[in-house]
């Protein structure tokens, strides 16, 4: 017998902000993406090419973004019990490769000019009109992690940090660009470039391992679960212990599943209400949390409170 979970509502952390986010990416990256592409083409510089080109990536990782928040907030249906939400980790995985992409990209182009490096033309005027995009991407990188963090989308988080490498690209980029037009030394921007690939490839990769964690059932956080335990514990009584803990964390779902132990004597109508009293307490920690509570007979577990993973 189970503890009623009312895990079939989606969480409310996960608000209609998130996908309001996720939509004003695409416009925003485009934006950003004619600022870059004018900037390369007043120039030439092959490390404002490389900078208009991760923004390509930003365009196609916010379109896969908005697609895959549209699609993890549908509600469980007989072929997906457990809901949509992976779909935003799959979203993250596709925006981590395709970081990695733009940065092979990036260093093919810098390794055919460096063996023949130009000056860039009207550099200040390209550099202007770069840092202005990036100011933008800054400003736009920032909300998505902070709201993106807050409402539990990972899809939201990935892009937030794949524009905060674009912006890292853009600091270095105009950094760089700058110090060749005044010194002379056109190798600078192709070198830059190449710099520019390496910061990127690992961001790609942090991007894809921690979106990975999350498609093979990664658990709560070490210190929440830690919490979860003492919660369980303070408002199980009536009951003769629980036991057998596992969480699951999949975007804005959290899955909570524990055995609890009750005396044989007691009522179908007594265990539910001690499993309606663990669900308040847990849900007022964990919003939104899907629980199974599965109630066994004495004599199935250890007697007392335990908890265990």
């Amino acid at each position: 017998m189970n503890g009623n979970s009312g895990g079939g509502t989606r969480p409310p952390r996960h608000s209609r902000m998130v996908e309001r986010l996720a939509l004003y990416s695409i416009p925003i990256a485009l934006v950003v993406l004619a600022l870059k592409v004018l900037a390369w083409r007043l120039t030439g510089s092959v490390a404002l090419f490389s900078d208009a080109l991760e923004t390509i990536v930003n365009v196609v990782a916010a379109t896969a973004a908005y697609a895959a928040v549209r699609y993890s907030r549908k509600p469980a249906d007989a072929g997906h019990h457990f809901g949509h939400y992976k779909a935003e980790y799959v979203s993250a995985v596709l925006e981590g490769v395709l970081i990695v992409v733009a940065a092979l990209l990036i260093a093919r182009e810098a390794l055919a000019d460096i063996t023949s490096p130009a000056m860039p033309g009207t550099p200040w005027l390209g550099l202007a009109i770069n840092a202005f995009g990036g100011i933008i991407n800054a400003v736009w990188a920032m909300t998505l992690i902070r709201l993106g963090t807050k409402h539990n989308s990972p899809a939201v988080v990935a892009d937030g940090r794949h524009l905060y490498t674009d912006v890292l690209t853009s600091i270095g980029v105009i950094v760089g660009l700058a110090l060749a037009v005044t010194t002379g030394w056109a190798v600078l921007d192709p070198l830059l470039a190449l710099i520019v690939a390496v910061n990127i490839v690992w961001e790609g990769w942090r991007v894809i391992s921690s979106s990975l964690n999350g498609l093979m059932d990664q658990a709560m956080d070490p210190g929440d679960i830690d919490e979860l335990k003492t919660i369980i514990a303070d408002h199980a009584e009536g009951s003769l212990g629980v036991h057998d803990l596992k969480t699951r964390v999949a975007g804005p779902a959290t899955f909570i599943d524990f055995h609890m132990v009750a005396p044989r004597h007691m009522s179908v109508a007594e265990a539910h209400a001690i499993c309606d009293r663990l669900e308040n307490a847990i849900k007022a920690f964990v919003p939104g949390a899907s629980i199974a509570i599965h109630i066994e007979p004495r004599g199935e577990a250890e007697h007392g409170i335990r908890v265990r993973l």
